[in-house]
């Protein structure tokens, strides 16, 4: 054997042997001790407590709140407004001067119809005096008949031109009055939409009064639900800028035809009593109440419950509830509508259940969980907005 080929076969002994020595090290260290299993990890989760409900279903529209009583004042005669003596948000009292307009013409008027007035008086008088001289004269036979009706008709004739230069001096007196604009009840300014020395037409808006002490809201209804609506019906409606606070209220008005090109029918709710705070404009919601066809009970959950897959749409319900850990089980449910309240269970759950309501995509059937605050369940929740939770993150998702 050369020299190069023992050396070459020495290094390939020695190389197998690091290996072999490598590997059987490793599997020694691999293999001391047990092995020891990964601790179960039990999820928090949020919970409800199921309950069902009426066969009442409510359903919410939003709209805007305005004064029980809204009056666009304006003045009845054409003219330049000469001065406005109210601002927005000025509390007014019934016969206080709102604006004014410049009176010179409407006072010419007036002095012209005076003028003719005092004409027309000038010449009644003369065709009295006419009338009665004809009459005497045919009386004695000086005057004939025909000449005793012309002097009559003049006399009437003048009487009738006397009372229409009455009736125009009235109408101008009224016009010249026309020109002081007053509050006909006592109320608030909400709005002034002229300005001083601009032109306005009869019948143009100058300011808006508000008056009424119980507040209204109007809303937009959809077709299929107004025929639902009965006047007097109780409601309830929540202000945003109120937040927690909810005020009963009743419909006054039911719209019978739809609101411009839209399939909305306007109802008007008034509010039985309402805190100074509601002013209008505010933005609200009405909550109004619709008996069901069925008479049946209902069972509303949240959306975020109900999970869907190939198999179908599923919930997950707490059973073995020991302290504030349980074992989370997949249940089948059908559901039914979706409304404002939540999503309709048709079956698949039954009072008293414990259902998940967050962190369903996050556990499996079968998986323990822990329900903080869960001692003591039987009744320690009610209703579909209650629950109990853990500390959760923005997006709702228990940590």
């Amino acid at each position: 054997m050369s020299t190069n080929r023992f050396w070459s076969q020495a290094r390939r002994l020695v190389f197998v042997g690091l290996a072999v020595t490598g590997v059987g090290t490793g599997g020694l260290g691999c293999g001391g001790g047990d092995e020891q299993e990964a601790p179960e990890v039990i999820r928090p989760v949020r919970y409800q407590e199921v309950r069902s409900g009426g066969s009442e279903r409510l359903r919410s529209f939003t709209g805007v709140s305005r004064a029980g009583l809204e009056s666009r004042l304006s003045f009845k005669v054409p003219g330049t407004v000469r001065e406005i003596d109210v601002a927005v948000g000025d509390a007014v009292t019934a016969g206080q001067l709102l604006a004014r307009l410049d009176p010179g013409d409407l006072r010419l008027q007036k002095e012209e119809a005076d003028a003719s007035l005092r004409r027309q008086e000038a010449q009644e008088r003369n065709a009295l005096a006419d009338y009665d001289r004809i009459r005497g004269l045919y009386e004695n036979g000086h005057a004939s008949l025909g000449e005793l009706d012309r002097a009559r008709a003049g006399y009437e004739s003048s009487a009738a031109a006397v009372r229409s230069a009455e009736k125009a001096l009235e109408l101008a007196t009224s016009q010249l009055g026309y020109a002081r604009l007053s509050a006909p009840v006592d109320g608030s300014i909400s709005a002034v939409q002229v300005e001083e020395n601009e032109n306005v037409q009869a019948g143009q808006t100058v300011v808006v009064l508000t008056s009424g002490k119980e507040p209204e809201v109007e809303v937009a209804v959809p077709e299929l639900l107004i025929s639902r609506i009965q006047e007097g019906a109780p409601v309830q409606v929540r202000f945003d800028a109120l937040a927690g606070s909810t005020f009963g209220a009743v419909v006054t008005e039911v719209g019978v035809t739809p609101r411009g090109a839209t399939t909305t029918f306007p109802v008007t709710v008034r509010l039985d009593s309402a805190p100074e705070a509601i002013r209008p404009g505010m933005a609200a919601e009405v909550t109004f109440s619709f008996e069901t066809k069925d008479e049946r009970d209902r069972i509303v959950v949240p959306t975020v419950a109900v999970a869907e897959d190939r198999a179908g749409r599923f919930v997950y319900v707490i059973d073995g509830l020991q302290g504030d850990v349980g074992t989370a089980h997949r249940r089948t449910v059908e559901i039914g509508t979706l409304d404002s309240d939540g999503l309709e269970v048709l079956s698949g759950l039954s009072d008293g259940d414990l259902l998940v309501t967050a962190g369903v995509h996050k556990i499996q059937d079968g998986q323990k969980v822990r329900v903080p605050g869960a001692a003591g369940v039987g009744g320690a929740t009610t209703g579909m907005g209650g629950g109990h939770t853990g500390s959760e993150d923005a997006t709702g998702t228990s940590r």
